[in-house]
């Protein structure tokens, strides 16, 4: 019981690590493109204004949840590798 802990306080910790890199790289990519977007069409009005009215967007987007699949994929994997080692 001590090493399930332990792999789920460890798997979590990278997992939050994982997540936190792939949520930053996500929004400077959206971030850029939004600004490469501002810069190739609109070019009118403030710049900030738009990017920052585009991420608030993104930040209720389903892409910004579905990073939160990396807390879900491989918790799931882990319990039934688990499940099927300890009872089939």
């Amino acid at each position: 019981m001590v090493a399930l802990g332990r792999l789920l306080v460890i798997g979590f910790l990278v997992l939050s690590v994982v997540y936190i890199c792939l949520s930053l790289y996500s929004r400077a990519v959206r971030r850029d493109r939004l600004e490469k977007e501002w810069d190739e069409e609109i070019q009118e009005g403030d710049r900030e204004t738009y990017v920052e009215g585009g991420l608030r967007e993104y930040d209720g987007s389903l892409r910004r949840k579905l990073i939160l699949g990396v807390y879900i994929v491989p918790m799931v994997v882990i319990s039934a590798i688990i499940y099927f080692t300890n009872f089939y």
